[in-house]
């Protein structure tokens, strides 16, 4: 058995890696295709291969399964046209044992997977980015023409928001401005600050210039006349050192999508928001979708072994290929048709991550559980129909 299982790791290992080398070379050099343009004097062709490497992670974890489901199905229809699983399943190995040891197999994949998506691609991502500010100027992610917005409390029980309008390497930003309000939403202080960065808990400002508001402005500006003393007074500051809830890792978690983002730093980016009274199903969502990940891979598994375990007489290699790729694409369209109403019906985060998942993997072994029994099924259904001999 252990023989057996070995074997077949073997062949779908291999096949599962051409496979995934094949996609994520063909996707890297559409990008790189699709990203000629943006070549110039500040940008060279060797820039553009370095961010398309950073790239490569976050392409790995979306092909993952795909790869794994295209390669699994062409290891196992390769050992059905040579014979060797009707070998098996003459020794006494049934199809659900069958089934149990490619689940088995999948093991390594899903904790690879799950190495993939909580360090090496958030780690790749904000490299990414960061080299996408450097090189190019920008980045994308949750990025607005006016720049990166944030609200958060303040000591006194008034509410401030920031304003980003640039990011920088090294935890540094620029053209900051800072918006002050009482509890009672009355704006008190505007600042605009030229840079800063982060550094334990606070935020640095220099060159700040400060636009302080009196309380009785508004009453000043209904009396439609001018008023005695100014409404407003400005100074400006070297530097500014204000505390706040904002860190470096959720700057970053501003930009990144959160399925790219690892569990602890989603976690924790839903945690600010709810702090500050933001939306956060788009992120609960994307914490359930991460948990799934790794179980997708289990559930591709399970599609490829019906599809693999057909005989060649029903179809060559080459459709049962392209079987399992219609397969892959249909099961990637229904999970984000799923996303999508999901977010706009509100579903709960749950139903939305794992119903597409649960979905697949039953009608899998309701498929593999037909093939394992479709003898009976069709005697079964010949005793049964009005037209049978037997009813006769």
């Amino acid at each position: 058995m252990s023989t057996a299982r070995r074997y077949l790791a073997s062949e779908i290992y291999r096949s599962s890696a051409v496979v995934l080398l094949a996609l994520v070379g063909l996707f890297t050099f559409f990008a790189l295709i699709e990203e000629l343009d943006s070549i110039g004097p500040s940008f060279t062709l060797l820039n553009l291969f370095y961010l398309q490497a950073l790239q490569l992670p976050s392409r790995l974890y979306d092909l993952l399964p795909i790869g794994l489901l295209i390669g699994a199905i062409l290891a196992l229809a390769s050992l059905a046209q040579r014979n060797e699983l009707v070998i098996l399943r003459v020794s006494g190995v049934s199809g659900m044992k069958l089934l149990t040891m490619l689940w088995i197999i999948t093991i390594p994949w899903v904790l690879g997977a799950f190495l993939l998506s909580e360090v090496i691609t958030p780690a790749a991502e904000i490299q990414s980015s960061e080299a996408t500010i450097a090189l190019l100027g920008k980045a994308g992610g949750g990025r607005l023409e006016s720049g990166y917005w944030f609200k958060e409390d303040d000591a006194e029980h008034g509410t401030r928001v920031i304003n980003i309008g640039e990011l920088r390497a090294n935890e540094g930003v620029a053209n900051v401005t800072l918006y002050e309000f009482t509890p009672g939403r009355e704006l008190t202080m505007l600042s605009q600050a030229r840079e800063g960065y982060f550094d334990k808990g606070s935020l640095i400002l220099k060159d700040v210039t400060e636009t302080l508001i009196n309380s009785n402005a508004v009453a000043a500006l209904a009396d439609a006349k001018a008023p005695d003393t100014p409404i407003t007074q400005v100074k400006t500051l070297p530097t500014r050192v204000l505390r706040t809830t904002l860190t470096p890792e959720r700057l970053i978690a501003r930009i990144l999508t959160p399925e790219r983002m690892s569990i602890a730093v989603l976690l924790d980016y839903i945690k600010y928001l709810k702090n500050n009274h933001l939306q956060t199903e788009r992120q609960v969502v994307a914490l359930w979708r991460k948990v799934a990940y790794p179980f997708t891979l289990l559930v591709m598994m399970t599609i490829a072994a019906p599809i693999g375990f057909m005989q060649t007489r029903r179809g060559g290699v080459g459709g049962k290929v392209f079987i399992g790729i219609l397969l892959g694409v249909g099961f990637f369209m229904i999970n984000q048709l799923s996303l999508n109403i999901g977010m706009l019906s509100k579903w709960p985060p749950w139903v939305t991550a794992l119903v597409p998942n649960l979905g697949a993997l039953f009608l899998a072994l309701m498929a593999m559980l037909y093939l394992e029994n479709q003898h009976n099924v069709r005697r079964f259904m010949q005793v049964r129909s009005p037209w049978s001999k037997s009813a006769v």
